[in-house]
């Protein structure tokens, strides 16, 4: 474990080499890790299925969460810009489109006791959550929380307190899973609208990331203030990259990876809508087979 002021050259190995624990959120990981599991177990002991890709999807989700607050990404979070912005964009994408295809809420609803599964259900019907899962509430909390980070005193105090710093992790989940749960997930939560529109909210993300992360590429004002040239007067300063050369590196970083990782999420949202569209249309031809039965059958009673 190092300190700050002696952290080696960063390189890819780095990110697997210098984990960092923190507490509070390590407390997180292994409690949501043990109650999925206990949930899990709990339906296969009464003989009950839960699919298999729903419990990768919660360990991808997990996986991606360790790799950014506890791997050597979280490590050199305050030291390299362009670090964190690999690591916000895991926290904002990969986490929340993960835990949504996991299912948990259903998984919760399926196998908690009658009274817990009262206060989740009045959870799920409670206004508070309908607000905040409004989609076009959630599409502008999502888009204008990165701005209201770089370009506010929120990121500067982020650099310069542990708490804050932790919190800014919670919230980029939170925010994420808000917007895309509804989009994505497969749990019965409210916010639900029609797959074309989920497909345009999720098509409108990209244009925002490209903007902020152009928008931060062509900035000349350091973010962060005072922090980074400062880490340049100590024993990093030889291997440190220049500040601003790192920041135009992080932009692009946030508009390469938003594309990306939005059209992979535009691409798992179409293939659901295609998957229910098939599901439908099985229904329907059932029901339809279903009533031509049952009027050859009237026709055959009539004739007798």
């Amino acid at each position: 474990m190092h300190s700050l002021a002696d952290l080696p050259r960063f390189t890819l190995a780095r990110v697997f080499t210098e984990w960092e624990l923190s507490p509070v959120l390590a407390a997180l990981t292994v409690l949501a890790v043990g109650v999925y599991v206990v949930g899990v177990l709990r339906l296969q002991g009464r003989g009950d299925r839960w699919p298999v890709g729903r419990s990768l999807s919660f360990g991808l989700g997990i996986a991606a969460f360790v790799l950014a607050t506890q791997s050597g990404l979280a490590t050199y979070d305050t030291t390299l810009i362009s670090v964190h912005m690999v690591q916000h964009m895991i926290l904002s994408m990969v986490v929340p489109l993960a835990f949504a295809l996991s299912a948990p809420v259903t998984l919760a609803l399926r196998t908690l006791r009658t009274r817990p599964r009262r206060w989740l259900l009045a959870v799920l019907h409670s206004r508070v959550l309908a607000v905040l899962s409004f989609p076009p509430l959630a599409f502008l909390l999502y888009v204008i929380s990165p701005w209201a980070l770089y370009f506010s005193g929120w990121y500067d105090a982020s650099l310069e307190s542990t708490y804050v710093h932790e919190a800014m992790h919670v919230h980029l989940v939170i925010v994420g899973c808000l917007f895309f749960w509804p989009l994505v997930g497969i749990d019965p939560v409210p916010g639900r609208v029609a797959y074309p529109f989920r497909l345009l909210l999720v098509f409108m993300t990209l244009p925002f990331h490209a903007f902020l992360g152009v928008t931060i590429m062509g900035e000349t004002r350091l973010m962060g203030g005072d922090w980074y040239p400062e880490l340049h007067e100590g024993p990093m300063g030889a291997w440190l990259p220049d500040p601003l050369a790192d920041q135009h590196l992080a932009g692009g970083i946030l508009w390469g990876s938003g594309d990306l990782l939005g059209l992979v999420i535009f691409g798992v949202l179409f293939a659901q809508w295609v998957r229910s569209s098939l599901k439908e249309g099985a229904r329907e031809d059932r029901r339809l087979d279903l009533l031509e039965a049952r009027t050859r059958a009237g026709q055959g009673g009539e004739h007798r």
